[in-house]
């Protein structure tokens, strides 16, 4: 397996997948803590390296009446103090290249969305912030491609990066994922981490929020770490249903435990 370059975290030396996990984005004040301390305890007992994640603010809704977040602020300050509670390192989402600077504090990660992966200039904010740099893999692109991100981000000076692949658009209103891209993916010497949430959403619907097809998480996650992916990318939550993004294509938390034992076995076998 190979890891990402960060100091807080754990069990790395399991070779075992890391998991980068958390709700889509930042809802309330105490949510992200109950989710996050549920994470901590299953990873810390499977010995499976975690990182959470949230966004602390959606930019990219389909609807302007789509929930955005609570406030940057405040939502960049849970983010910070659930990584120093408990000492695991976060992940969230930038969309442009002052946001690479307000969310490094609090980050150990900052993430580039598909639709941004080609933004030269929002990769250069990332990268020279010294923080690791995940570059979610555009639904638009071959695997191939992504090397050219993960050059620019090189070309600014930092090594510390990751591609994650989220699903191929088919059609107007679906996503498929290409298995081989994972292997494709590797020959660039960066971890690799396959998104089983938001490869199963269903975008482009005619009411404005996407859809998604969450009973097939599992199916998604047996074949990415049969492939031997180096993480795991998944967003849940308390209660999909009443989640305020990206709800349809969430693993209901209550879930997790099972699924990543189910996964861990799969990936030993693999090795």
């Amino acid at each position: 397996m190979t890891y990402p370059q960060l100091p807080n975290l754990r069990h790395t030396d399991t070779g075992n997948f890391f998991l980068i996990a958390g709700p889509c984005v930042i809802e309330d004040e105490n949510s992200p803590f109950s989710i996050a301390e549920r994470l901590v305890a299953i990873t810390e007992r499977l010995k499976i390296p975690f990182l959470f994640k949230a966004s602390y603010r959606k930019a990219n809704r389909t609807r302007i009446d789509s929930f955005q977040g609570i406030g940057d602020q405040k939502a960049l300050e849970i983010l910070g103090a659930i990584r120093q509670k408990y000492n695991i390192p976060v992940v969230t989402d930038i969309h442009n290249e002052s946001e690479a600077e307000t969310a490094a504090p609090y980050a150990d990660v900052l993430q580039i969305p598909a639709f941004l992966c080609r933004q030269t200039s929002l990769l250069e904010a990332a990268a020279k912030t010294g923080r690791c740099v995940n570059i979610k893999k555009g639904q638009f692109l071959s695997p191939e491609a992504m090397k050219y991100s993960l050059e620019k981000v090189r070309h600014f000076g930092n090594s510390n990066a990751m591609l994650t692949e989220r699903g191929t658009t088919f059609g107007y209103g679906d996503l498929v994922v290409d298995f081989r891209g994972v292997t494709e993916m590797k020959n660039n010497g960066v971890p690799v981490v396959v998104d089983i949430t938001h490869s199963l959403q269903r975008p482009n619907q005619k009411e404005g929020v996407s859809g998604g097809n969450p009973e097939m998480i599992e199916t998604i996650g047996r074949a990415a770490v049969a492939v031997q992916c180096d993480g795991i990318f998944m967003e849940t939550h308390p209660n999909p249903a009443v989640a305020k993004s990206d709800g349809a294509n969430m693993l209901p938390l209550d879930h997790a435990e099972r699924l990543l034992e189910t996964l861990l076995k799969i990936h030993t076998a693999a090795k």
